[in-house]
């Protein structure tokens, strides 16, 4: 082969790797984010990123654009290795022409997702553009639909997960939106649909791009992120974290890690830790440390509705996903934010195969006129619906309070729990002992010569019958009363016993779920 023909490529590749050039690059630095490139090599194997449409080059010509290069048209694509198994990967360079989508660019990240989808692969997206390349018009706008439609697709088949590692504005939101997860970067990236100069003049309302959609902004008010890092270099390592609990497609099962905790081992200081006082708090993680492989687990959404707790992690190696009221936090009470929040959750772990466990210590529904003309009974039923499509193993443990409704919202046996545990502690009953003596002894209270008595004595009497597990427990819907410090060792038997569970739901399109 010709020495030039050699030399040519060779240059070629290193003038389009080098993205906007030396100075744009010092820029992107200085703003304290990585180039596109850059960040591709963090989140790969060393070695393994494979490039794919690297000469790829746009088609404008309106508004002087026909003298404008844009190498690589502004996004880097293509598939590497995590930990030894393949991803793929775009990432948009910030470098070039403001990361801005035209119609080629789209047409790099339909083609790396299409390649995804094919080789059943998550993909990864790093967010970091100026938004629409208004000089492409239309061509830009169908370029977002196109990449809408391929997230839609992907849903359920492939993680889809996506990085906000610099702005993100107007129609480019969408795609993170509708995929699995979505990292943010404090101060460097934002979300949001108008930004403060379009809200200024609509409302007058004066606010900042941080304020509006920043990190912390989207992690804690809105729930749209999950994961609020420090820098780019945190938030591509909780990418590797993640991806490491999640399997390639809904095809195959979570990863297995070897254990290196005894399945077998017991937990003693479990059971003094929850209080005597039943209206006295604790923290439900320490329950999950206590019991996973290790104490360790990845909390996606923690900073958003803190009453319930969402979290992947491992128990004899294997992957499960938890979903445990928080009783620090509004008593571990549901509400809008948490049955969201939680539906998401398990609907994400069902598609791909990861069994659940449900901690429940829920008082019951947050009340007020703003949760029910929010909709809770609206996002309340999300709970319900997504429990009861699951097909996974599920497994219910109750470590004190279950009343109501709300008990049947965290995966009672009637939702199609597998196996419901309890600790001695448990309260299973329609509601509180208080409310219920009221209205079961309203007539002998009012009629009695010391009603306060009276109710104090009904109350106990109350307790006395339902504040335990074993109604529920001889009725069969508790199918084990353990010892808390037994609850490692009695949930890895039933994972193990359930490993081969089948289930099927009737035929259909699909069902309408209360949205």
């Amino acid at each position: 082969m010709a020495k030039d023909k050699l030399e040519r490529l060779s240059q070629l590749e290193t003038s389009i790797k080098a993205g906007g050039g030396e100075e744009r690059v010092r820029d992107q630095h200085a703003s304290g984010k990585l180039t596109a490139r850059e960040r591709i090599a963090l989140l790969l194997d060393p070695g393994t990123f494979h490039e794919l449409d690297l000469f790829v080059q746009h088609h404008c010509h309106n508004f002087g654009m026909d003298k404008v290069a844009i190498p690589a048209d502004a996004v880097v694509t293509g598939h590497g290795k995590v930990d030894g198994r393949t991803v793929c990967v775009f990432a948009q360079d910030f470098t070039t022409r403001g990361g801005t989508l035209g119609e080629m660019h789209a047409r790099k990240i339909c083609r790396v997702m299409d390649m995804a989808m094919k080789i059943k692969a998550p993909i990864v997206g790093l967010i970091d553009s100026g938004g629409a390349r208004i000089q492409e018009g239309i061509n830009a706008l169908d370029g977002y639909g196109n990449i809408f439609f391929r997230n839609s697709r992907a849903s359920g088949v492939i993680p889809q997960l996506s990085a906000i590692m610099g702005p993100a504005a107007g129609g480019a939101v969408y795609s993170p939106a509708m995929t699995d997860f979505v990292f943010m970067v404090k101060k460097t990236s934002y979300m949001y649909i108008t930004g403060p100069n379009v809200v200024k003049a609509a409302t007058s309302e004066e606010i900042n791009d941080d304020e509006l959609g920043g990190a912390m902004t989207h992690s804690t008010k809105s729930g749209v992120c999950q994961f609020a890092c420090e820098n780019d270099e945190e938030a591509i390592k909780e990418i590797r974290r993640l991806l490491g609990y999640l399997p390639s497609s809904f095809e195959e099962k979570p990863p297995y890690a070897a254990p290196t905790d005894a399945p077998d081992r017991v937990e003693p200081a479990l059971d003094s830790l929850i209080p005597e006082n039943a209206n006295q708090t604790y923290d439900m993680k320490h329950v999950i440390r206590a019991i996973v492989d290790n104490g360790e687990f990845l909390e996606p959404s923690q900073r958003y509705a803190p009453n319930i707790i969402t979290c992947f992690a491992r128990l004899n190696g294997h992957v499960i996903g938890i979903i445990a009221n928080q009783p620090k936090h509004l008593a571990g009470c549901l509400d809008i934010n948490a049955s969201d929040k939680a539906t998401r959750f398990i609907r994400f772990c069902d598609a791909f195969n990861i069994p659940l466990l449900t901690l429940t210590d829920v008082p019951g529904y947050l009340p007020g006129s703003n949760q029910e003309w929010g909709g809770i009974i609206r996002h309340g039923a999300k709970l319900l619906w997504c429990y009861s499509e699951a097909t996974v193993p599920k497994i219910t443990l109750i470590t004190r309070k279950a009343y109501g409704g709300a008990y049947i919202a965290m995966c009672s046996q009637s939702l199609g729990a597998d196996y419901t545990l309890a600790w001695p502690q448990a309260e299973i009953a329609v509601m509180g002992a208080e409310g219920a003596a009221a209205i079961i002894h309203r007539r002998e209270i009012q009629a009695a010569a010391d009603p306060t008595a009276k109710e104090k004595e009904k109350i106990a009497e109350y307790r006395q019958l339902f504040y335990n597990p074993y109604v529920a427990a001889s009725q069969g819907y508790i199918n084990a009363v353990i010892q808390p410090r037994d609850t490692r060792p009695t949930i890895i038997a039933a994972l193990e016993a359930l490993q081969s569970k089948k289930e099927t739901r009737p035929p259909r399109k699909h069902g309408n779920i209360p949205m």
